[in-house]
């Protein structure tokens, strides 16, 4: 379908035009119509859709009827990350070209200069404001905003909101709407929470799904198996070997990626490091920097993974395995953009190769699995013993085990039907096995500790700001 098949006004198409837009996403498609309509919606879709248009279309062209109030909030669109909002701030703003709509992206991180303008934009009503849950509410605590006139509320990216520990502050949020209005709720993800969060807030929503995409074809996908402390090395082969200028590397943790950075900084590359830490001038400036290959190499978290728009991305590194496999897909997302040709590298070790096989499945594709590149040792071997003639990989755990003879069986007590562990792991090839008492077995006994991520969720006595 076309953009000027919609009834859509002609200062909408303008823009569309203007930015060379002909052809509307599946996403766009499905969810434009029914919201003109003013029902509310529940999209499900991935970033790099298009759901960003496929929302704000709508609202801006109800806007252009000049029938909404010209000194209040017209339109809350909620915003996980500060990247984010700043990137819808400006699409509203190449969608609104042709017509008087005022917008204002409030966010975490700024100076004092910044949170005035923020705090006039609010108090004097600009048509819309894009903005962080913290810092929303940071604003709404001063008692001088007004949100009792709002026509249009959207939540984008709404599963990461509520990863990221802001489910009371949209709630609260919510408190100060009008029960009159259209809410709008994109998610990458349907988990429960958000369906409970929908029921909650969203009144005979439509429904609207989009199928998680594959990878795009152009990425060449690999996975290197190999142990934690080699993955420096493969990282700093990889990149030599290809001469790469504009690659990211994606970290499940924020301390992993400042010392990645402190890392690579040391050996030559040039590097910039991006995490919720950072205060929005030094955000800017990673970006600015990347955006202008002043540094090749952008390390990061998945802060960035939902958060930034670079077409030219030549490879995605995952230092990490991501735990979900849908954050792989958002990930590897970031290169072969714009129909250009892109690489993916996973990094896995024997914990993360569960994390790897849902990725598989998720994607329908067994990702390759090439030797090490040169210099970088041998990787390691699935485990594997044999039973009722059928060769089984799986984890020994190291239990019971003769020493010494790494293909003896699991001992079990006598009429006692043997059980193969489940767990697939990786055991060097000639490497002795260790007993149940070993150091390493009693590490690996230990509970792991709950996934922080990016952005843990903050107490419930404080205000988090991103």
């Amino acid at each position: 379908m076309y953009f000027d098949e919609l009834p859509l006004d002609d200062v909408v198409l303008d823009a569309l035009d203007a930015m060379n837009f002909e052809q509307c996403t599946p996403i766009q498609e499905k969810a434009i119509l029914p919201l003109l309509e003013g029902r509310d919606l529940i999209g499900v879709a991935q970033t790099g859709t298009g759901k960003t248009a496929a929302y704000l279309l709508p609202v801006l062209n109800k806007l252009n009827s000049g029938k909404y109030p010209q000194d209040a909030i017209n339109c809350i669109i909620m915003s996980p990350t500060r990247e984010l909002a700043q990137q819808i701030d400006q699409q509203v703003e190449g969608f609104s070209y042709f017509m008087p709509v005022s917008s204002v992206a409030v966010y975490g991180g700024n100076d004092g200069i910044r949170y005035e303008q923020e705090r006039k934009g609010l108090m004097l009503g600009a048509d819309i404001i894009i903005a962080t849950p913290g810092r929303l509410i940071s604003h709404i605590n001063t008692g001088k905003v007004d949100l009792s006139r709002v026509s249009f509320f959207i939540l984008d990216e709404a599963d990461r909101m509520l990863d990221m520990g802001f489910s009371d502050d949209i709630l609260k949020i919510v408190s100060y709407l009008p029960k009159e209005r259209q809410t709008i709720m994109f998610s990458a993800t349907m988990p429960d929470n958000i369906q409970t969060l929908a029921k909650t807030i969203l009144n005979d929503p439509v429904e609207v799904k989009i199928a998680v995409s594959k990878p795009a074809e152009k990425i060449k996908q690999t996975a290197y198996l190999c142990y934690e402390p080699m993955k420096d090395n493969i990282v700093r082969k990889v990149l030599e070997d290809q001469s790469l200028d504009r690659v990211i590397i994606f970290a499940s943790k924020k301390s992993k990626v400042r010392e990645l950075a402190r890392t690579f900084r040391m050996k030559g590359l040039k590097v910039g490091a991006m995490h919720s830490d950072l205060t929005q001038p030094e955000r800017d400036e990673v970006m600015y920097e990347f955006r202008n290959r002043r540094i090749n190499v952008l390390i990061a978290t998945d802060v960035v993974s939902r958060g930034i728009d670079i077409d030219d991305i030549q490879m995605v590194i995952n230092y990490d395995v991501p735990h979900d496999p849908e954050d792989y897909v958002h990930r590897v997302g970031r290169t072969a953009r714009a129909n250009r040709d892109g690489q993916a590298v996973t990094l896995v070790t024997a914990k993360e190769n569960t994390a790897l096989k849902r990725i598989e499945k998720l994607i329908e594709k067994e990702i390759e699995k090439p030797e090490l590149p040169e210099g970088c040792g041998e990787k390691p071997v699935l485990a594997s013993n044999k039973k009722n003639n059928n060769h089984k990989r799986y984890a020994s755990n190291n239990r019971h085990r003769k020493h010494g003879n790494k293909n003896s069986s699991v001992r079990k007590p006598e009429g006692t039907a043997a059980t193969p562990p489940t767990l697939a792991e990786f055991k060097p090839e000639g490497k002795k096995p260790t007993d149940g008492n070993s150091k390493g077995a009693k590490r690996r006994r230990h509970k792991h500790k709950p996934r922080g991520g990016d952005n843990p969720s903050a107490p419930t006595n404080s205000v988090p700001q991103d």
